[in-house]
Formats: C-alpha cells, structure tokens, sequence
C-alpha cells in the first residue's frame, strides 16, 4: 500500500511538473486586446505610431511629447493588460517634464504576434530605433523604465545602449529566482524557460539608476528590489515607496512624485533657455 501511494504521488507530481512546464507562457504574459482609453482622457496630445521589429511584428505604440522636454522615457510597462492600463504613469511622466513613448509587447494590444522572453527584447528595441532614428532624441536624454516584468526589458535595452537613466519600479532579479521562492517545492531552475536576470546586467550599466520599491509589495518580495540596487554600478538610488504592486505608485503620491523629481532634476535639470 505504501508503494502505491509513493507511486500515486510520484506520478501526480511528474505530471504537475509538465503542467508548470508547459503552460509557462500563461503563467507569465497575461495580454489584454481591447483599448478603450487613450491619453486624450487626461487632454495629453499624442501621436499613434506603428513600430515594426526585425522579425517583421507590428508594434502599437504612444507617442506623448512633453510640452517642455528635459529628457524621453521609453516605457516598458508589465505582464499584464496593455498601455492603455498605465494613463496615471503617463500623467506623473508628462507633469515632470518627459516625452513618454510606450508601447505594447508583441500579443498585447494592438501589436501582433505571441509574446516570448526575445520577442519582448526585439520589440523594446524597436521603440528605441524609433526615438533615435524618427524622433533624432540623443542617446543620453533617454531614460529606459521599466514596471515589473518590464524592468528586465528596460535593463536590457539600457545595457545594449549608453542611455542616459533607468529607472527601474517593482521589479525582481530574475524569473528562476522570483519563481523559486513562490514555489520552493519546484525544480525552477529546471523547469524555467524565461530568465528575465536583471540581476545579471545591472553591474553593467553605467547610466544613473533609480530602483523603486514597496515593502508593502505583495507580488514581487521588497528584498528583490534591494537586491537589484545594491548590485548596481554608481550612480544610482533607491526610492522606498509604500502600497501594493500595482497601485503603490498611486498610494504613495507625493513621496513617489518628490523621489522621481529628485532623481530628475540631478541627472536631467531643465535646460536654461539661451
């Protein structure tokens, strides 16, 4: 009886193994289609672009110029729903002085094809040709940001390129280790198909960083993002926020404004007019 049960458990458990295997991809992406909001709700002007990667998907995109420019964010936003869902991030950006271009994943939105771990990359550089190439923004006047899932995106783009800041806002280290600690009863480092490893590039990045966290962070552990900044290259801060994962740049209000603003007016003061 003991070894059949042994045995039962055994084979439950192989095939929770190829269940977690398998569906990796819906673990993870969680694509919304429809836009029924565009930043002309906060009565911000915006263009919509069309971005095109080097695998040949077309990506949705914003383009939201600021009426007085001290530096561009390219936006990587989450796993989940689409750019139509980060209208309040939009709003600080725009209020602080940045041009804002942000764009949906390749499955998300408007933008074609699946999302994947490369796709994500090639799509994040497709938005950077865009503000290099169509909008001529130099290099060092461009800020990578990235929300959770994508703050690995930002730190890859702003390690490929000398861009001029990251910011980086309740993200994690990587996915094997995020994963690990949700479900320590699994062979994540076997079973994972992502790697997402911030914690492997940011050493490497020499741009200013500003890493955002809430200990309040029900998703994403606070010493995940303590962990990101401690081992990031100089310069860089830390900007410790209240809230859950989703909203706690909302609930922390002015000390999340004030915390952006100080980063901003160190490394992209406004520029005296001649």
């Amino acid at each position: 009886m003991l070894f059949d049960i042994a045995l039962a458990c055994l084979i439950f458990y192989a095939g929770m193994l190829l269940l977690v295997y398998f569906l990796q991809d819906r673990l993870l992406y969680f694509p919304l289609k429809d836009i029924d909001v565009t930043p002309a709700a906060l009565q911000l002007a915006f263009e919509e672009v069309r971005l095109t990667t080097d695998d040949g998907q077309t990506l949705a995109a914003w383009w939201i110029p600021a009426e007085k420019e001290r530096a561009v964010l390219l936006f990587c936003h989450g796993n989940g729903g689409n750019i139509s869902y980060r209208l309040d991030s939009i709003d600080i950006f725009s209020r602080l002085g940045l041009s804002v271009l942000i764009f949906d994943y390749r499955g998300y939105g408007g933008s074609t094809g699946q999302p994947s771990e490369k796709g994500t990359y090639r799509d994040a550089e497709s938005a950077w040709r865009y503000l290099v190439d169509v909008q001529k923004k130099k290099p060092e006047k461009i800020i990578c940001f990235g929300e959770s899932l994508g703050g690995a995106v930002a730190a890859e783009i702003a390690m490929r390129h000398e861009s001029g800041g990251l910011i980086i806002m309740s993200s994690f280290t990587s996915i094997p280790e995020l994963a690990g600690r949700l479900y320590p009863f699994l062979p994540i480092k076997l079973l994972s198909k992502f790697r997402y490893a911030t914690i492997e590039k940011i050493a490497n990045i020499a741009a200013p960083k500003l890493i955002i966290h809430s200990p309040d962070d029900e998703i994403i552990p606070f010493e995940q993002g303590r962990s990101l900044y401690e081992k990031a290259a100089h310069p860089k801060q830390f900007l410790q926020i209240k809230g859950g994962h989703n909203e706690g740049f909302l609930v922390s209000g002015n000390l999340y404004v004030q915390g952006l603003k100080d980063f901003l007016d160190r490394y992209f003061p406004y520029q005296a007019n001649p």
